[in-house]
C-alpha cells in the first residue's frame, strides 16, 4: 500500500486483503510504504521476490503519470517492471468550495476568475496530483487563471479550505464526500465526463460534458493490482481470479459506491497491460500540458 493508513485506497486494500484471504486460504497483510508519490511502495513491490506473495494496490499517477513527473529520479519503470493483474475502482474528482462560499455554481466561478485573473486560489494535495492536473485541464479549458497552490497532501489542504485560506480544490469523492454531506463543502462539479448517479448527494452535481462541452474532459482515476514482472503465469492467473471475484461482488460494491468509487475487473492480466499502455499516453499528456514537475 503506498498511502498512509486510513484513506479510502487504504480501506479498499483492507476489504481486499480480508476477502482474498478467505478465497485463498492464506493471511493477507497490508504494509504501508507510503513516500515519494507512491514511488517507494511500487519500487518496493517491483524488488520484492517473483513468487506471487508480493502485491501492490497502486493507482493512475503512480503507474502512469509519475515517471513523466519524476523523470530522473524515478526508481523504476512501472510498465517494465510490474506484472499487471486487474484493476479493482475507478472514480473521479470534485470540485469544491468552502460551504459559506459565495460562489454558489462552476459557471459563478468562472466568471469570478475571469474578472480577476490570477486572484482566485485553488489548492491540490501535491504538484502532478489528479487534483492538479484536473485543475489544469479545467484552466485550459475555459481559459482562466486561477493560482494554483500544492500542499503535502489533501488533509492540509482541506484544513486551509475549512478556513478560507483558498477559495477552492479539486480531489477525488472518497476524500471529499463527508464534508460535502455535512454542509462544510459545496460540490460545483465533477471532473467526469458523465455525472456520478451512484452517490446520492452528487446525483445533481454537473459534469465536464455539460459544463464545458468541447473540451473532452474526463478525469478519472483508478487503482489497481501489480506484481513483480517475473512472477509465473499461473500465479498471475489464480491472483487475478481471486481478486476479480471479490471485485465482482455485491459486498465490494456496497462498500465502495458510497464513498465514490465504482468497482472494475479487467477480463485479463493481458487486457490490464493493454490499458495500461494506452493509459501511460493519457496521463503523459496530461502531465506536458501542465507543466508539472517533481525534479
Amino acid at each position: 500500500m503506498p498511502f498512509a493508513p486510513g484513506g479510502a485506497v487504504d480501506l479498499t486494500g483492507r476489504f481486499l486483503a480480508e476477502r482474498l484471504g478467505t478465497i485463498l486460504g492464506q493471511t493477507v497483510i497490508v504494509e504501508n510504504k507510503g513516500g515519494a508519490g507512491g514511488n517507494i511502495g511500487a519500487d518496493a513491490v517491483a524488488k520484492a521476490e517473483k513468487d506471487g506473495y508480493s502485491m501492490l494496490l497502486g493507482s493512475a499517477s503512480i503507474l502512469c503519470a509519475n515517471k513523466f513527473l519524476f523523470r530522473k529520479s524515478m526508481p523504476l519503470d512501472p510498465l517494465r517492471e510490474l506484472a499487471p493483474i486487474t484493476r479493482v475502482t475507478t472514480g473521479t474528482v470534485v470540485l469544491i468550495v468552502n460551504g459559506r462560499s459565495p460562489i454558489k455554481t462552476f459557471a459563478e466561478l468562472i466568471a469570478a476568475a475571469k474578472k480577476d485573473p490570477g486572484k482566485l486560489t485553488m489548492g491540490s494535495s501535491g504538484t502532478g496530483t489528479v487534483s492538479h492536473l484536473a485543475i489544469e485541464s479545467l484552466k485550459r479549458a475555459a481559459g482562466v487563471d486561477i493560482t494554483h497552490v500544492p500542499y503535502r497532501g489533501g488533509g492540509p489542504a482541506f484544513q486551509d479550505l475549512l478556513a478560507g485560506n483558498i477559495d477552492m480544490m479539486f480531489d477525488v469523492i472518497p476524500a471529499a464526500i463527508g464534508n460535502i454531506r455535512e454542509g462544510s463543502f459545496r460540490p460545483l462539479a465533477v471532473g467526469s465526463a458523465e455525472r456520478i448517479t451512484y452517490v446520492p448527494e452528487l446525483r445533481e452535481v454537473p459534469a465536464m460534458k455539460e459544463l464545458l462541452p468541447n473540451a473532452n474532459i474526463d478525469m478519472q482515476s483508478w487503482y489497481a493490482v501489480n506484481a513483480p514482472t517475473g512472477v509465473p503465469a499461473d500465479r498471475i492467473a489464480l491472483l487475478h481470479k481471486a481478486i476479480t471475484e471479490v471485485v465482482n461482488s455485491d459486498a465490494f460494491r456496497q462498500r465502495m459506491e458510497p464513498i465514490g468509487f465504482t468497482p472494475v475487473a479487467d477480463a485479463t492480466p493481458a487486457a490490464f497491460g493493454e490499458y495500461l499502455q494506452a493509459q501511460e499516453k493519457v496521463w503523459q499528456a496530461l502531465v506536458e500540458q501542465s507543466g508539472a514537475t517533481m525534479e
